[in-house]
């Protein structure tokens, strides 16, 4: 059975149509690309996965569960974690408050990340644990920003444009990470402009333009086809 299921899905803001029928499909342990241009529908699309966009057509089913139509912390109470393009930390609280804000029990299929397991992988955490978040560097804040959604022990994540603004130092280490969390079993599904990152962590991808699916394969068939990089991605 597939971890998620994506089926059809059409969205709007307000008046205006913004997705337009798409299908997306990742089991456990599986990482999915969405490439695209800004403004293409990437975004769009994981906020429709976590109910904070409705979608006014198509299903989506998470571990065999139908989910559209749940609020978003519904969404996040099944295990599907959701890291946003702007972060969104809390300035105001620690490192260590954010972490325990958002803490969830252990859940059957995921594996459980402790205060302790989250300071070893992402150990500029742990030297940071008493500071406030608004004080971090932005590499040091999406790293809190994940390390965050991890607390929460999804078996799944959703990682909106991760790399971007990131130091390459920063990205390197934000590689193995994610590499980490697939080896463990986790699903990931990420939009991303930066090829070099997406190709060592997802195999397969998807090119999004306009809100439509227009092209899915490995990420190798789709950067060795120069003319869909030029004509879709800009490179």
């Amino acid at each position: 059975m597939a971890r998620l299921k994506a089926k059809g899905l059409q969205a709007r803001y307000g008046r205006a149509q913004v997705l337009f029928g798409v299908d997306l499909q990742l089991d456990a342990g599986d990482a999915l690309v969405l490439l695209g241009r800004n403004g293409a529908g990437k975004s769009t699309t994981l906020k429709v996965l976590m109910g904070l966009l409705a979608a006014t057509a198509g299903e989506i089913r998470f571990d065999g569960r139908r989910i559209d139509g749940l609020q978003p912390f519904e969404i996040a109470r099944l295990g599907l974690g959701y890291v946003p393009e702007d972060r969104r930390v809390f300035g105001d609280l620690s490192v260590r408050e954010n972490l325990e804000a958002g803490r969830r029990r252990p859940r059957d299929g995921a594996p459980e990340w402790t205060l302790e397991r989250l300071f070893e992988v992402f150990p500029a955490l742990a030297r940071a644990s008493g500071r406030a978040a608004g004080r971090l560097s932005g590499g040091e804040q999406q790293m809190l920003s994940i390390a965050r959604t991890l607390a929460g022990n999804p078996v799944m994540m959703l990682l909106d444009e991760p790399s971007e603004g990131l130091a390459p130092m920063i990205v390197e280490q934000l590689v193995g990470v994610v590499q980490k969390l697939k080896q463990s079993g986790m699903a990931i599904l990420l939009c991303e402009q930066n090829l070099a990152f997406a190709r060592r962590i997802a195999g397969r991808a998807c090119v999004i333009e306009k809100g439509s699916i227009v092209r899915a394969g490995t990420l190798a068939e789709l950067e060795a086809d120069r003319a869909l990089r030029e004509e879709y991605l800009g490179l």
